[in-house]
């Protein structure tokens, strides 16, 4: 499996993760020039952006510590971006979704409010 078929299995398992916890996905792959959202779900009326990452193996790196302040901030920037583009008005949060693959099949980890936007 290359990285790019990792990456997109486990956006789709992530989605799948949300749906079966009754999130409702909105959007996948959502972008913004350059930058994207990997999944857009509705959670409870609050919008949930998600940041998917993937590992085969037992690496060193956590996938969901790998979401480092560059990264954060391109997602803020592309979801200012979506928000405004759809006009929302109520509560968003930043959620990890951590997917790895080993011998022993696939682990989910799933971080609510992973991070918060920074003001500049």
């Amino acid at each position: 499996m290359n990285q790019c078929e990792t990456g997109r299995g486990a956006e789709q398992l992530a989605a799948t993760y949300l749906r079966a916890r009754g999130y409702r996905i909105w959007k996948s792959n959502w972008r913004s020039g350059k930058k994207e959202l990997d999944l857009i779900a509705i959670d409870r009326g609050e919008l949930v952006i998600v940041e998917v990452k993937s590992r085969v193996g037992n690496l060193v790196n956590i996938p969901s510590e790998v979401v480092g302040q560059k990264k954060q901030r391109h997602i803020v920037l592309a979801a200012d971006a979506f928000i405004r583009y759809h006009n929302w008005r109520k509560p968003t949060r930043f959620d990890v979704i951590a997917v790895i693959y080993d011998a022993g099949g696939v682990e989910i980890e799933h971080i609510e409010n992973a991070f918060f936007p920074q003001v500049e």
